[in-house]
């Protein structure tokens, strides 16, 4: 359909909307409603200003918040029935990198530059690893990690 069809088809429903809440109105009893003074409108303060800036702040900030974590943790279109699944990606340049794909079984080794994609290498679909990697003691989270195993051992071996 064009955009000229499109606005044709709004406006002929628009008017038989408008038709159609014209004779129900018209159908429906009257009752005097007493007149009342209209109220000045209410003036807008500071306070009401500066909640609704705070308020579009915290709008705002969430949209970026959601667009980063979607982004940090790759977010997964619904849906299982994937026929091509990224298994794995590595950057070996500022406009290139090495892409493992899984299709139909299996493991397709692509390397991707900005504007060609090659088969690097084919072999059979193998399962991932899911364990993670032991973080080293040297770092600050490394230690705390074994401090935290070792009080943890410790509870357990003094609770009866």
């Amino acid at each position: 359909m064009n955009l000229a069809r499109v606005s044709s088809l709004i406006a002929r429903g628009t008017a038989l909307l408008a038709l159609g809440l014209h004779a129900a109105h018209a159908a429906l009893p009257t009752v005097s409603t007493p007149v009342r003074e209209a109220a000045p409108p209410a003036a807008v303060g500071g306070a009401g200003l500066l909640q609704a800036g705070f308020g579009m702040a915290a709008v705002v900030g969430l949209i970026f918040l959601c667009a980063w974590l979607a982004r940090r943790f790759g977010l997964q279109r619904l849906g299982g029935g994937q026929v091509v699944k990224v298994v794995s990606t590595a950057m070996v340049g500022p406009r290139e990198r090495v892409v493992v794909v899984e299709v139909a079984g299996q493991w397709l080794v692509l390397g991707v530059t900005g504007s060609q994609v090659h088969t690097l290498h084919t072999l059979p679909a193998q399962a991932t690893p899911s364990v993670a990697m032991p973080v080293p003691a040297q770092t600050p989270m490394g230690l705390f990690a074994q401090k935290l195993r070792d009080a943890v051992a410790g509870k357990a071996r003094t609770t009866p």
